[in-house]
């Protein structure tokens, strides 16, 4: 019932099942975004990168041993899978984004468009 009301529209994406989030951090240079996240435990096999409908979609998934059942007293990063989103607002140049692993670091840089390159303008306070 509850697929049939809600649908995939992303505002119901609350509503189903989470994923879980990893940290990410973006820093925004003059030329491109840089966005980094953690992904430790996870491969570059195990990453997925898509771009669709100017969203950024980043997953990831493993399978894991049969036998894999820890009993956690608290979990605050992901061992199985996780999924972030971003939307990327008509600024990046979407067929020019590049991705690297580094130490459990994922680093995907966004070249910005021309349109979105940081240009200062004085703005006159009336």
């Amino acid at each position: 019932m509850k697929k049939e009301f809600h649908g995939h529209h992303p505002f119901f994406k609350e509503f189903r099942r989470p994923k879980y989030n990893v940290p990410i951090n973006i820093i925004e240079n003059e030329n491109e975004f840089e966005v980094y996240v953690f992904a430790s435990g996870f491969t570059r096999d195990d990453i997925k990168i898509t771009v669709a409908n100017d969203v950024l979609l980043i997953s990831g998934a493993k399978t894991l041993p049969e036998d894999y059942k820890p009993n956690f007293s608290r979990q605050e990063f992901p061992v199985k899978s996780f999924e972030r989103s971003l939307a990327l607002n008509n600024k990046v140049d979407a067929a020019s984004i590049a991705a690297r692993h580094e130490n459990g670091v994922l680093i995907i840089t966004l070249p910005k468009n021309e349109e979105a390159k940081t240009q200062e303008k004085v703005i006159e306070v009336m």
